[in-house]
C-alpha cells in the first residue's frame, strides 16, 4: 500500500485502501500498523485534522483491530543467489 506524508509530530505517513477499508499508519519511530474496518470519512478526518496524533488517539487507537507490519530480513540463501538479469 502506498502511503502519503502527513504533517504530524506523531505520524509520518498514511495509506488507505477504500475497497478493503484498511488504514496503514507509519509512525515517527518507524513502526507501521494496519487498522481494519476504518471508514473513509474517518481517514479524511485524520488527514485534515489539526492534530492527527490526537485524532488517532481518540478515534482509532484501541477502537479497531490492528496488525503491526514487520520487515523481514532476507534469508541467508537469498543473499547467495545471483541477481536476476
Amino acid at each position: 500500500m502506498e502511503r502519503e506524508p502527513l504533517q504530524s509530530s506523531t505520524i509520518v505517513a498514511v495509506g488507505y485502501d477504500p475497497a478493503a477499508q484498511v488504514l496503514e499508519i507509519e509512525f515517527q519511530r518507524g513502526r507501521v500498523y494496519r487498522y481494519l474496518g476504518v471508514a473513509p470519512a474517518l481517514v479524511a478526518a485524520l488527514r485534515a485534522a489539526p492534530s492527527a496524533g490526537a485524532l488517532f488517539s481518540r478515534q482509532i487507537r484501541n477502537n479497531y483491530e490492528c496488525w503491526r507490519l514487520v520487515r523481514l530480513a532476507p534469508s541467508a540463501d537469498a543473499a547467495k543467489e545471483p541477481a536476476p538479469h
